[in-house]
């Protein structure tokens, strides 16, 4: 077996070729892979201009020193937390508040328990929650007692409160 140095000169030429396109391709990949997630990081085009070209003259070295510089986050993720913020924020601004010490109240309290303000009365009838300036419970339609009816004569609301006897006469007490 022999020795050919013009086939060790032609398998190192085409070595050198396959590593040289390889290189080129990693290159012209990493300046590519570049340009598109700075666009999916920062709105500025000089930006995205600034950070390709800082892959395309300095290679694998401005890669790693635009891996450094990059937003930590994307448009989308930003747009997301922003989102989240806001869906925070808006649940915290429809809890209500007390009147008497504005501080955070819930719903089915009857009594702030900070400041023992009432909030909320309950129906005598049903005996669910209903707001303080409520005249008529909204679940069950029963009218708050003591409020003015219309169309009722006063021997009706009193038979109503009990206050009334059979001969449509107050009782005296």
């Amino acid at each position: 077996m022999s020795f050919d140095p013009t086939f060790l000169s032609n398998f190192l030429l085409v070595l050198t070729a396959f590593g040289g396109a390889f290189l080129a391709a990693l290159w012209i990949a990493l300046v590519i892979w570049t340009y598109r997630d700075i666009r999916s990081r920062a709105r500025d085009p000089l930006v995205h201009i600034l950070s390709a070209l800082l892959a395309a003259v300095l290679n694998l070295p401005g890669v790693l020193v635009y891996l450094i510089l990059r937003p930590a986050r994307t448009l989308e993720e930003e747009y997301q937390h922003t989102l989240e913020e806001e869906a925070l924020l808006q649940t915290l601004e429809e809890l209500p508040l007390c009147p008497g010490c504005e501080r955070r109240v819930k719903d089915d309290w009857q009594v702030c328990p900070n400041c023992h303000t009432k909030l909320k009365k309950t129906c005598h009838h049903c005996g669910r929650l209903m707001e303080l300036p409520w005249n008529i419970c909204p679940y069950c339609g029963t009218p708050v007692p003591g409020m003015r009816q219309e169309g009722v004569s006063m021997d009706d609301a009193l038979r109503d409160l009990g206050l009334g006897n059979n001969d449509g006469d107050v009782k005296a007490e």
